[in-house]
Order: C-alpha cells, then structure tokens, then sequence
C-alpha cells in the first residue's frame, strides 16, 4: 500500500489542494539526475522506474515506483540535486507538491506524518531484505521474487494465471534483479519450458506462481 493510499480522504485532499496535477505520457522523462530537488511526486496513476547512470556509463534502473507511491522524497530532505532520473513507464498522473509545502503538510497532520514514517519504514526494511537476499541467492531465484513481487503489485488475474504488462527489457530486469542480461535471458527461456511463464511484448504471464515460488527458493 503506497503513501497516497495511507492518507485519510480528508488528508488527501488537503494535500492535493498544495500541489497541481501533472501527466506523463509513456516514456516522458519526469525528472533528471542532478536537477534541484524541490517537490515531491505522489504517484495517482501509472508505473515510473527509477534511474541512474554508474561510473562506467551503464543506465542502473533502481527502483519502479507504481500508483500511491511517493517519490522524490529523500533528495529534499537532503536539501540537495536529484540523486536519479524519473522515468514513465506507461501514462502517469502524479501529483505535485513543493517540498517545503509538503513538510509543512506533514508537520500539521499527524496522520499523514504517521504514514510518511511508515512508508519510509517499509522502504528501508524492503532495502535491508533485497541486501540480504543478494548475499545468499543467485540472479535466477532472484529474478523469480522479482516477478512475483512485480505479480503482486502491479499483476491481473487472468483465469489462473497473473499477467503482468509492464514495458521493461531484460536488461532493465536485470538490473533490478542485480544480475546480467544472459541469466535473464536464460531464466526466463527454461521457466517457459517448464510451463512457469509465458513471454510476449511489453508483458510476462505467470502460468505456474507455485513452480516461480520454488525457483525462487525459500526466502519468498
């Protein structure tokens, strides 16, 4: 559950009177690393990833951020540049708010200010666990909880099976799953086989949850 969806509607609508809706049409770049952090996005429709470029000149997709979900939030508390671009996956609607407005918003509505503290919360547990998951798994198991995880958020039923239309390359996954291209590639053809998951553009159907679960070991 995002931020968004953790305000009461009293709390959502004073925030949205604060700030101005803004749409994104697939693709559009939301925000650039390095420009001045001085509003917060809340995320009312659509899936953004999180980028940022390594030393060697590689794209690194951090993070995808979905509907509820409050993004920005760190680099204005450190008063500093945004630490990586946003990018729209599909169209985006998000809500706006300048960042000294938004504390003040959280300063004088101890709700709000509670969900923000749990988001942050959960965030940094989810951090802690993909850390450690790193440390004991390998890029197969750990494409496997991506997918699922991905399943759970942003998933449709469909009959049996879990579709799941999010516009990413292996490489994109990869980097997400803290792996390479080649094991992707390789995961996902012997999952097909095995009848785990069916493949087309722009979306990855999960036929078998109960098969992905095992190939993704006993942490999920």
């Amino acid at each position: 559950m995002g931020f968004w969806d953790l305000l009461t509607p009293d709390d959502q609508r004073g925030l949205r009177d604060l700030g101005s809706d803004r749409q994104y049409p697939p693709g559009a770049t939301i925000c650039v690393e390095g420009d001045p952090a001085t509003h917060v996005f809340v995320l009312l429709h659509g899936w953004v990833k999180v980028v940022s470029v390594t030393e060697t000149g590689q794209e690194s997709v951090r993070a995808l951020r979905g509907e509820g979900d409050l993004v920005g939030e760190t680099a204005g508390e450190l008063g500093a540049r945004r630490n990586a671009t946003m990018q729209a996956i599909d169209a985006v609607q998000a809500l706006i708010v300048g960042f000294d407005r938004f504390t003040a918003f959280l300063d004088t509505h101890p709700r709000a200010s509670h969900a923000f503290r749990h988001m942050m919360t959960q965030r940094w547990s989810e951090t802690e666990t993909l850390l450690r998951m790193r440390s004991f798994t390998n890029g197969p198991q750990r494409i496997a909880a991506l997918l699922l995880d991905l399943a759970e958020r942003h998933g449709s039923q469909m009959g049996g099976a879990i579709q799941i239309v999010l516009p990413l390359s292996q490489d994109e996954l990869a980097s997400l799953a803290g792996t390479s291209r080649a094991t992707v590639a390789r995961a996902l053809s012997n999952w097909r086989k095995r009848g785990f998951v069916r493949t087309g553009p722009r979306k990855i159907t999960l036929i078998d949850v109960q098969g992905l679960r095992r190939a993704a070991g006993p942490a999920t």
